[in-house]
C-alpha cells in the first residue's frame, strides 16, 4: 500500500488582482506552513518523495514546512490553473462583474463549466490542465511509497475529479472550501487509488489558531 499526500499552499496575497501579485505567501501563510511542518514531523513518518509546483507560493510553503523526508523536487504539473485570466475571459464574454466572497461559489461554477466547454481559456485549455494533473497523479501515486506534493486547490480538485468521476460543476463546488495548508490523502493499492481524506487541518485546530483557518 502507498499513499499520496497533497498539501495546498499557505495563504497567499488574497488582495491581488493578478497571478503575479497573488503568488507569494502572506505572513499568516508562512506561519501556516511552519505549523504544518511541525505537525507532520510529530505525526507522520518521513516521506519517500517530496514534490512541489514551480510557483513561488509552493516553494515558500515547502521551505516553511522544513524537512519532512526527501529533499523536494519541482514539477510544474503541480501548478495552479490560470484562474485570474479565466475569470477575465469569462467577464469579457458575459459582462459579469468580479465576484464577491458571497457570489464566488456561483462564479467558479460558471467559469469551470465555460472552460470545460472551451468557451473561454487562459494560458491552457481545460483538457490540457486535466491531462497534466492526471499525469502527475500517475507519477506520484505509487504502491509501496509515501509521496507528498505541495500544490494548489485547483490541482487537488482535479485529482478528486479523476478519483470520484465528478462533473465540472461538482469539481468547482469542491474547490470552494479547500483550506490553506490543508492535507488531502490518496490511498494507493494495486487495484485502485482511493481518496481517503480531504481538507484536513489538524495543525490549525485549537482556540489559539481559529484565526489561522483560511480559504484565501
Amino acid at each position: 500500500m502507498g499513499e499520496l499526500v497533497l498539501v495546498r499552499h499557505g495563504q497567499a496575497n488574497s488582495a491581488a488582482d493578478d497571478e503575479e501579485n497573488y503568488d507569494r505567501l502572506s505572513d499568516l501563510g508562512h506561519q501556516q506552513a511552519r505549523w504544518l511542518g511541525d505537525w507532520l514531523r510529530e505525526h507522520e513518518a518521513p516521506f519517500d518523495q517530496v514534490v512541489m509546483g514551480s510557483l513561488r507560493r509552493h516553494r515558500e510553503t515547502a521551505e516553511g514546512m522544513g524537512d519532512v523526508g526527501a529533499a523536494p523536487s519541482v514539477d510544474a504539473r503541480l501548478n495552479e490553473m490560470d484562474y485570474f485570466n479565466l475569470a477575465k475571459a469569462h467577464a469579457a464574454r458575459t459582462d459579469q462583474p468580479r465576484p464577491t466572497p458571497e457570489t464566488f461559489v456561483h462564479h467558479i461554477k460558471d467559469v469551470m463549466e465555460a472552460w470545460h466547454r472551451a468557451d473561454i481559456r487562459g494560458n491552457e485549455t481545460y483538457a490540457d490542465f486535466e491531462t497534466r494533473v492526471a499525469q502527475m497523479l500517475d507519477l506520484a501515486a505509487v504502491p509501496g511509497k509515501r509521496v507528498l506534493c505541495v500544490t494548489s486547490g485547483g490541482v487537488i480538485g482535479m485529482i478528486a475529479r479523476h478519483l470520484l468521476d465528478l462533473d465540472p460543476a461538482r469539481m468547482a463546488y469542491l474547490l470552494v472550501p479547500i483550506k490553506n495548508s490543508s492535507i488531502h490523502r490518496v490511498t494507493v493499492v494495486a487495484e485502485a487509488r482511493i481518496l481517503s481524506a480531504f481538507n484536513a487541518i489538524p495543525h490549525l485546530r485549537g482556540p489559539d489558531r481559529v484565526h489561522a483557518i483560511t480559504e484565501y
